[in-house]
């Protein structure tokens, strides 16, 4: 069983994809090691610029040496006898369904595709002190889609109340449209650690014709 090292080593985040190399979704740390080591999925790992596979014993190896010469690339954990370096990317070796190609629409996503920002005021908040609002009130037709609804913070919530933007004298910042990928990945590839993503991310990385 595996305990952290640091609080951050098991709560990173890491990359499935499917036996076809596509991704699927994001899992913790917890998680990807559990599928390792059940030999239900294997590391994808970025070294110079290639990709390497490795179950989770060779994964075990290439730890220890990371640790004595790499250890400042990588989030770590522990057990009782050795350090294992978390990964950012594994492979489901059995899996091999499409992923989503549709955002699911719930709070979660809207919150990101806004990243926490009142599409009013501008300004960044803790999700805490943000609600959803409806652009065009419910009160008037306002559907609950994409196209619909915003991030806003409780100030300008309040000075809008039932009205449209234009009768509250507000402006929206950015037009809400439906995003084409899961908002949530985009925040992640911000990181450095997740940059190794971005290729199984890339739409055009599966769809340009090979020659």
């Amino acid at each position: 069983m595996v305990a952290a090292e640091h609080k951050s080593g098991l709560d990173c985040n890491v990359l499935v994809l499917n036996k076809h190399y596509m991704a699927v979704r994001i899992v913790g740390a917890r998680r990807a090691f559990s599928l390792l080591f059940r030999d239900l999925a294997e590391v994808v790992s970025l070294e110079q610029g290639e990709y390497s596979n490795y179950d989770f014993e060779s994964w075990c190896e290439v730890s220890q040496f990371r640790r004595n010469f790499e250890s400042d690339g990588q989030d770590w954990v522990s057990t009782v006898n050795f350090y294992i370096a978390v990964p950012r990317i594994i492979r489901l070796l059995f899996y091999d369904r499409l992923p989503r190609s549709e955002v699911k629409f719930n709070r979660r996503n809207i919150f990101a595709r806004d990243s926490n920002h009142c599409q009013y005021c501008g300004k960044r908040h803790p999700t805490s002190e943000l609600s959803l609002d409806h652009i065009i009130p419910r009160s008037m037709g306002g559907k609950s889609v994409w196209e619909n609804i915003v991030c806003a913070c409780t100030k300008c919530n309040v000075k809008k109340g039932g009205q449209t933007p234009r009768q509250a004298g507000l402006t929206l910042i950015r037009k809400p449209v439906r995003p084409k990928h899961n908002p949530l990945v985009h925040i992640h590839l911000g990181h450095q650690r997740y940059r190794s993503w971005k290729q199984f991310l890339d739409h055009a990385y599966w769809s340009v014709e090979l020659k």
